[in-house]
């Protein structure tokens, strides 16, 4: 299988790091892509029409794109634990969206500040952004630690993936403050080596 890739997209790093925690990294081959946001990658449109990351092109030729999708057959396939069965499975799945909801506000403050000149900016559109990234940050310290303190599933490694995203592109935010069981929590999950196989490139 081939997954189309940047290392800096945190929703392909949830995938890659799902991938490492079922030990099967050396079945899925990354293949880079250096799509923007105003020129699509044309082998990563061919296979997904939206020419979004992350895009994963299945051994019979077929591709499934959107990380929760990849993500779900990925643990099926692999025999994976990442999504419980019964009542939990709920609470994993509401988790990984808000880890995925993260994601999207802070890529998106990220589009508007590094693709826009400087003058063409929307300082209330990134601070509307930020504003719904520090509430969930901080319904995640608030109500989830008891959930990410109990056996990995998918809504850890979204949410870790996230709160790494925010200290690589929005780090000044200083998210940590006031969250400190988060941040703990955090900490020590980045350690995993499957993070650590996975971080981002520098700048």
């Amino acid at each position: 299988m081939k997954l189309f890739h940047s290392p800096a997209s945190p929703f392909v790093r949830k995938v890659v790091v799902l991938v490492h925690e079922l030990d099967k990294a050396d079945e899925v081959e990354l293949a880079g892509v250096t799509s923007t946001a105003f020129a699509s990658d044309d082998a990563l449109a061919a296979s997904n029409p939206l020419a979004k990351l992350p895009a994963l092109v299945r051994d019979n030729g077929t591709t499934l794109y959107d990380s929760r999708v990849i993500t779900a057959f990925l643990n099926d396939l692999y025999g994976g634990k990442m999504y419980p069965v019964g009542s939990s499975r709920w609470e994993t799945l509401t988790l990984e969206a808000t880890g995925d909801g993260i994601m999207d506000c802070a890529v998106s403050m990220a589009y508007e500040m590094r693709l826009r000149p400087e003058e063409m900016q929307y300082g209330d559109w990134i601070e509307a952004q930020w504003a719904k990234v520090a509430r969930a940050i901080s319904v995640l310290n608030a109500r989830w630690m008891s959930h990410l303190s109990g056996p990995i599933d998918m809504g850890h490694i979204s949410v870790a993936c996230a709160l790494s995203y925010v200290d690589f592109r929005h780090g000044a935010r200083n998210w940590q403050a006031g969250n400190e069981a988060l941040a703990a929590w955090h900490a020590q999950f980045d350690s995993r080596a499957s993070m650590q196989a996975t971080q981002p490139p520098a700048g």
